[in-house]
């Protein structure tokens, strides 16, 4: 049993499209275990300033994840791994190497935030009350093991990816989700707010532990060393890395400094932010991650290999398909939002007011669902491609532009009664306080949408790109998403004399069918239509990805065991 347990999570998948359905569907458990982790803490603490003091403690810890991490990550280390394992030449060397430099550098780091948290946890979250700050330092201080725990997890996966082995690296998350849930539900009754902490630390050790079989099997297990003639490559993934690293760093800043602002907006601010990011991640993590991760390793190859056509057609290919998927889930959440938040998050001590807000939130949110999974995407061809630059200078103007646009909303929605209105009016929760919140989605998306284009433009000039395949996939998509959310919107009010809404299963039952006969109705459209990714899809899920036997590679991509 251990044996075929073993040879599944080794099992090598090349396709695309099988691998991008392999991640989206462990995505989607992923992000099921996430949504039942945030009904449990819906349940459990509504949108109030003990949640907020949780979810504002992830801010110090992510942001040196992400800072340090990123350094090291699978997106920078692939292409040298892929290198180094077509060669055989030092590829043992090279991981240990990089395990180590990075090994001491993030402990000496968390080292002296822990000693500085005090100081830094008043950036984070200055609208807290005293009591709560201590709090937080308290839960900040124990989620410092998570950045070095998941920080060494992602340094193996950039060698599971390499080897293609998309099964551990898919249920990482799972894994991750499921410490924070055993820590909801065990670990709170016995030790408070810190039981939270601790089960985010228990995640993140899940999360690095699953890939070390694998690590094993494959003679990568890593060991401290630092031999003199190394530092020179050190020094090249460090300097290739920097810009990738800042690109990643302005954007949980974004995170961080919305969470200041939203700590000033009173009570539960915080979480009803909290709630509608994460909830608008399910499709950017099923969807544009899954594609992205899935396309990188070979984008890498292909470009290394110097065939930039392969290159380019395998970058449309993600493209379409993220389009193709996300033009309907962002029409859906924007129809269904309030049965969606109501369903997942509405129980316990969160209440229909909160329910309302975190809906309008989330519909502005899934206005950029599109954008984020298409930068996701570009990034990393980017990054496949060895060029760094473009996407750091373009992310950190975007940023910087949400951040400023933020403001600038919030300054308007404060003084402004027709603006204030007229946003109000459109989510209809002009009688529930606290609506200054919507202004943070706001920003965010339009931000977010300002940048793929600006992403994108630049990509085509880089990588001489005259012609772009992408009309029919957008065309029809829109007319199928608009199709959907037309018949979904319609069968709403037909529901809504049918069920019962006050109840969970009525406002569910109300939701699903609406949704159903939305997507019958797409589906219907993009068959008359044509469409060709219907086909393509119909014709990798008739592949069987869990059983695809892997494209053969040459002999120098893999290592000889």
């Amino acid at each position: 049993m251990i044996q075929r347990i073993l040879k599944t999570l080794e099992k090598e998948i090349s396709g695309l499209h099988e691998a991008a359905y392999l991640l989206g569907v462990f995505a989607l458990f992923a992000k099921a275990l996430a949504l039942f982790r945030d009904r449990l803490l819906a349940h459990n603490f509504g949108a109030s300033e003990t949640l907020d003091i949780y979810y504002a403690a992830f801010r110090i810890p992510d942001f040196i994840y992400i800072s340090l991490a990123s350094l090291v990550a699978s997106a920078v280390l692939i292409p040298f791994v892929v290198s180094k394992l077509e060669t055989g030449e030092g590829a043992r060397r090279f991981f240990n190497t990089i395990f180590t430099v990075f090994f001491i550098g993030i402990i000496v780091v968390c080292s002296l935030v822990f000693v500085f948290m005090p100081f830094l946890s008043d950036i984070v979250a200055p609208g807290l009350s005293p009591e709560a700050q201590n709090e937080l330092i308290l839960l900040s201080r124990i989620m410092l093991f998570s950045p070095i725990l998941l920080g060494l997890s992602g340094l193996f996966a950039s060698i599971t990816q390499a080897l293609r082995r998309f099964f551990v690296y898919a249920l990482s998350p799972i894994l991750y989700n499921a410490g924070i849930v055993i820590g909801i539900i065990f670990f709170y009754p016995l030790w408070g707010l810190s039981g939270l902490a601790y089960g985010v630390v228990l995640g993140a050790v899940l999360h690095a532990l699953i890939q070390v079989p694998v690590l094993i099997r494959q003679g990568f297990l890593p060991r401290f060393s630092l031999p003199a003639h190394f530092f020179s490559e050190i020094k090249n993934v460090f300097l290739l890395s920097l810009p990738r690293t800042l690109t990643l760093s302005i954007h949980h800043l974004v995170l961080l400094v919305f969470i200041s602002f939203a700590s000033l907006m009173g009570e539960g601010a915080i979480s009803i932010f909290n709630f509608s990011f994460n909830l608008q991640s399910v499709p950017l993590s099923i969807i544009g991650v899954s594609y992205s991760v899935a396309a990188f390793p070979t984008l890498a190859r292909m470009f290394s290999g110097g065939n930039h056509s392969a290159f380019v057609a395998q970058v449309f290919s993600s493209l379409r398909h993220i389009i193709f998927w996300s033009f309907p889930i962002l029409v859906l959440f924007i129809v269904l939002r309030a049965q969606i938040v109501r369903v997942i998050l509405g129980t316990g001590e969160f209440g229909w007011p909160e329910t309302r807000l975190t809906a309008a939130a989330l519909a502005l949110f899934s206005i950029s669902v599109i954008a984020q999974s298409a930068i996701l995407l570009l990034v990393r061809g980017y990054y496949a491609a060895g060029k760094t630059k473009a996407p750091l200078v373009i992310n950190v103007s975007s940023s910087l532009l949400i951040i400023g646009l933020a403001f600038l909303f919030i300054k308007l929605f404060t003084v402004s009664e027709f603006f204030k209105y007229f946003m109000e009016s459109l989510f209809r929760i002009s009688d529930v306080p606290g609506t200054a919140i919507i202004m943070l989605p706001l920003a965010f998306s339009l931000g977010t949408l300002l940048n793929v284009f600006i992403l994108w433009y630049f990509f085509k000039k880089d990588f001489s790109i005259e012609q772009t395949p992408l009309g029919d996939t957008v065309r029809h998509s829109f007319y199928g998403s608009i199709a959907m959310g037309f018949v979904a919107y319609q069968f709403l009010e037909i529901f809504d004399n049918v069920f019962d809404i006050n109840t969970f299963w009525g406002i569910f039952l109300q939701g699903f069918f609406s949704g159903m006969l939305g997507v019958v109705a797409g589906i219907l459209l993009l068959k008359i239509l044509g469409n060709k990714e219907i086909a393509e899809v119909s014709a990798a899920l008739h592949h069987r990805f869990w059983k695809t036997k892997p494209v053969a590679p040459d002999q120098g991509d893999l290592v000889s065991h």
